[in-house]
This record gives C-alpha cells, structure tokens and sequence, in this order.
C-alpha cells in the first residue's frame, strides 16, 4: 500500500471563510441576517395600572435623530442612526453594527392620553410613557347585597 502526501489547498482558507460567514449568518437574529433588511432595535412593552411603557435600546444615537408619535391607536418610533466611519482607506475587519433609518409600531391594548405621553432617553435607552384613558383604567365596582 502506498500512501500518498495530503497537502493544503490554497483555496481551503476561503472555504472556511465562507463556513464561518453562513455559521454567523444563521447564529443571527432573523431581522439581522440581511443588510438589506436594515436594523431594527429592541423594544420592551409593558403596563402597569396607569401607564403603558415602552422601552427601546438606542444606542449611539442623538435625541434630535429620533421620532416619537401617536397614530391610530400605534405608537411609532423612527429615526436614523448615523455611521461615525469615517476613515478613508482603511481596512475593515469586521463591521457589525448596523446604521440607517429604522421605523416600529406598537399597536396598543387601549386608548391613551395622547396629551399626557412622555418621552426621555438617557444612556441610549428612549422610555416612552403613556398614560391610559380614563375609559382604559381598570375601574372597582361595588357590588350591593339585597
């Protein structure tokens, strides 16, 4: 029996690229996977007996940059996150984060205040709350004994 010599391939290095760049792609949230899907950010939602409250993650992005409104019984956040790259002929290794115009709605449960929403964003978290309707509030009702 003869053995025979195994060498390497020069194109076995960008086989194994491409295995790691669809392993990332499948380890990725759905909403991640394209860039032509853009980005969209993570919100939380939740109430309590007066508000609802809704939280999105925001990071690096100005105030002026994001949209806040109401419209049809659906909270609507918008805006853009701007790329600070900005370094001509330079190599990129890996570029992860993702840039551009984003836009969610939150349909919500029942009617707001819409005069009464509040806003604040702080360490790159946007916390809008918005307080319920009278008609919306849990309500006690007494009931009588004859």
């Amino acid at each position: 029996m003869k053995l025979t010599k195994v060498s390497t391939w020069p194109t076995l290095g960008r086989l194994t690229d491409l295995r790691d760049e669809i392993d990332r792609l499948f380890d990725a949230p759905l909403a991640r996977t394209s860039e032509f899907l853009g980005w969209t950010p993570a919100f939380d939602v939740y109430e309590d007996k007066d508000n609802f409250i809704v939280k999105a993650e925001l990071p690096g992005m100005k105030r002026e940059d994001i949209n806040v409104s109401l419209h049809d019984g659906s909270l609507i956040i918008s805006g853009e996150r701007k790329s600070e790259m900005k370094s001509e002929g330079a190599e990129v290794y890996r570029a992860e984060r993702y840039f551009g115009r984003f836009q969610r709605a939150v349909s919500l449960p029942a009617t707001v205040a819409a005069d009464k929403v509040k806003a604040q964003y702080k360490d790159g978290v946007l916390t809008v709350t918005l307080p319920k309707s009278e008609e919306a509030k849990p309500r006690q009702i007494e009931v009588n004994v004859n």
